[in-house]
């Protein structure tokens, strides 16, 4: 295999998590009086991180106002850590795969735009068997994907060089993200996106399944 480590966004991913997302989301709208919107909706409002989908949520006259944001995003918060594993689940052949990476002696990384708590709480659930060398989320302060510096962050604690690492993820956001940090990239297409935004954003490979994947990882060079 030609890498070292892949990193893997969450959200999308390895989890389909868009359903706590939408509930979350519908639950601030909901108390509000606002409108709520259909999972479908809410696929193209993530990525971005909280606050960046709870702008998007809410109507154009309401999403200006940076108190009233700040206000719904906290009112998101506090629900979705209550409810934050009632309907996400792994993507199938995730866990599979993870744990052959790890058998065959490749790091693996996850890097995320979701709160560094949240992140934690799920890879701990459903990917605790899982040895990650590094377990990235949001940090207050810290800039979001597409910025490189949690791929950075994630090389230097590895002590990988970026010649031989990859990224995976399934938006746009990701594939710029592993383009400013030096690496390649696979976009995957079970997400919460379109292949057709994968390769707008420059992917060479977008694969539709983990098996899929599993080959082009363990591809020979």
């Amino acid at each position: 295999m030609k890498y070292d480590i892949v990193i893997f966004d969450l959200d999308g991913t390895l989890l389909n998590t868009i359903g706590d997302l939408a509930a979350s989301v519908d639950y601030v709208m909901r108390s509000r009086n606002l409108p709520e919107h259909t999972d479908a909706e809410y696929r193209q409002m993530v990525g971005g991180g909280i606050k960046r989908l709870v702008e998007r949520a809410l109507p154009a006259s309401l999403s200006a106002d940076e108190a009233y944001v700040e206000e719904c995003v906290a009112q998101f918060r506090r629900y979705y850590v209550d409810n934050i594993d009632r309907y996400t689940v792994p993507y199938e052949g995730m866990c599979a795969l993870l744990r052959r990476l790890r058998s065959e002696g490749i790091a693996v990384a996850v890097a995320s735009n979701k709160f560094q708590h949240g992140t934690d709480r799920l890879v701990a659930k459903f990917f605790g068997d899982i040895d990650f060398v590094a377990i990235e989320g949001n940090r207050e302060g810290a800039p979001l994907k597409p910025d490189p510096s949690i791929v950075d962050n994630i090389l230097a604690m590895a002590k990988v060089d970026r010649s031989r690492a990859i990224m995976v993820g399934d938006s746009g956001i990701d594939i710029r993200t592993a383009a400013a940090a030096g690496i390649d990239a696979i976009g995957v297409a079970w997400g919460f996106r379109f292949a057709d935004e994968l390769y707008a954003a420059g992917a060479t490979t977008v694969v539709t399944t983990a098996a899929e994947l599993e080959a082009q990882l363990f591809a020979e060079a």
